[in-house]
């Protein structure tokens, strides 16, 4: 298990990094996290739901992901309450006060550990992961994802902490000493991440460290700011471009909403050498976009109404009028309709709400969730496209408009009134090169940029950051320890 000192301490990309490493080295890895709380999420090939941070790491350990991988997802929908996603597929809404108490705990306790031991029976090793700090003593009796976690499957824990941040040597010990003893014994190892500088200089902190806490210092990890691995939550968002460039590249914008999700879907238009993407709330940065992006939503009722009260509504309809393009995904497609309407309380409460009435399509909200991938084709562009969907919802599309998905089963989504205006569910549907063509075509022409971009393709180049991801890791962790302590932990010779 990779346990950290707090939440961001890079504990997601370790454990994606050390499942290449293992799938390397001959054997077959898998990862797990028994509690995830993300927005971010993916769907299984079973058409199940769980954190994009599990799925990734699936991908690294060269396995498909699967619900036991992420028992537990939280989807945080406002007001402190969160959808509970369980083996997969949503139970309902729960606040966090709720949520929390001891005695609810129990039965989801019991839905991790048969996931784990489900897991576990088929993969070895098992790359665990826990979340935020390991160290919450007044969550300690709620506990399912942490130490509790780590004594159910006999875990050796490694001990992630962020040097950027500054105190790592207080979280280090700190984390180590507040542990129950039994618990402190499981501490095999620890990690310093995201070290910016030359190594040499943290030599004798290394080994203040290791004599403080009786605790091997298994390596030293480099600030990995130059390594993209797809990310899990919106903590994420606050290192991304906010603003717009005054070059000769199509501004595209991202509109940031308080329950924005899925934005790994702009992960490949962000390597188009004719793009400068950003993402932004600010009304005056959207008014500067060629291309505006509307992404998917946890909450599209509220997020449209916080797009109306902040002025981001206004500032697309002026861009739109002035000639810029404007896509919608998921949230993002239902928010460009007419009207947003939640009737049985879905989101929390029974409403609706004017959309920004670019599409000609009607949403209303319903209980039961979209979870499926799709293979699709789109009008113009070649080969057949992969993605998925994640909603709850029914969209009406008025008679005689253009769909802008064909799916392969026949069936068809979204709508495209224009070479500046689409909309579609499909999460994924810019990880296809000709549908991002289609998107920059008219800004394209009028730069005198290329109408067509070579990208390489987004399974390729996440197998090249995996690879690149555990080369860097073996060059810096004690790869020989780590499985020493494996081995030893489990008895084995």
């Amino acid at each position: 298990m990779l346990g950290g000192t707090g939440s961001d301490v890079g504990k997601s990309m370790l454990a994606a990094g050390l499942c290449r490493i293992f799938l390397q080295d001959g054997y077959h890895p898998a990862p797990f996290k028994a509690q995830n709380m993300a927005l971010n999420s993916y769907v299984t090939p079973d058409g199940l739901e769980i954190g994009r941070a599990q799925a990734v790491q699936a991908e690294a350990a060269g396995v498909e992901c699967m619900a036991e991988m992420n028992p537990v997802l939280l989807k945080p929908s406002g007001r402190m309450t969160s959808q509970i996603v369980l083996n997969g597929l949503p139970i309902g809404n729960r606040d966090a006060y709720d949520y929390f108490k001891k005695e609810n705990k129990e039965p989801l306790r019991k839905e991790v550990h048969a996931a784990f031991d489900r897991l576990s029976a088929l993969y070895n090793p098992v790359v665990m992961e826990g979340a935020g700090s390991i160290a919450e003593i007044n969550l300690r009796d709620m506990d399912i994802v942490n130490m509790s976690m780590a004594r159910h499957a006999d875990a050796a824990v490694i001990l992630v902490a962020d040097i950027d941040r500054g105190g790592v040597f207080a979280s280090v010990y700190g984390s180590i000493m507040l542990q129950a003893e039994e618990d402190r014994r499981r501490i095999k190892g620890i990690i310093i991440n995201k070290f910016r500088g030359d190594e040499k200089l943290f030599e004798t902190g290394r080994k203040q460290m290791e004599d403080l806490c009786g605790v091997p210092v298994i390596g030293v990890v480099p600030y990995l700011d130059n390594i993209h691995i797809e990310e899990e939550d919106s903590v994420s968002l606050k290192k991304k471009n906010t603003m717009h460039t005054e070059d000769n590249r199509i501004n595209m914008a991202v509109v940031v909403t308080p329950h924005i999700s899925n934005f790994t879907d702009m992960d490949t238009v962000a390597r188009d050498p004719r793009v400068h993407l950003y993402f932004t709330s600010n009304p005056e940065e959207l008014k500067r976009a060629d291309v505006i992006v509307l992404p998917g939503s946890k909450n599209t009722v509220s997020d449209l109404r916080a797009i109306y009260e902040n002025g981001c509504a206004a500032a697309i309809m002026e861009a739109f009028r002035r000639g810029s393009s404007v896509m919608g995904i998921c949230g993002g497609y239902q928010m460009m309709g007419m009207e947003v309407a939640d009737p049985e309380g879905i989101e929390g409460e029974k409403t609706s709400e004017h959309g920004l009435g670019l599409l000609p399509v009607r949403t209303v909200l319903r209980g039961r969730k979209a979870l499926r991938r799709v293979s699709f084709t789109i009008a113009g562009c070649e080969g057949v496209n992969e993605g998925y969907e994640i909603h709850m919802g029914e969209t009406e599309v008025l008679e005689g408009v253009l769909p802008l998905v064909t799916k392969t089963d026949g069936e068809t989504d979204g709508c495209l009134v224009s070479d500046r205006v689409m909309g579609s569910y499909i999460h994924g549907i810019l990880d296809n090169p000709g549908v991002i063509d289609l998107l920059l075509k008219p800004h394209a022409e009028k730069r005198g940029l290329p109408l067509k971009c070579e990208i390489e393709p987004y399974r390729k180049y996440k197998e090249g950051q995996y690879d690149t991801l555990a080369n860097i890791l073996r060059e810096c962790l004690d790869i020989d320890l780590l499985y020493k302590i494996m081995k030893e932990d489990k008895g084995d010779d």
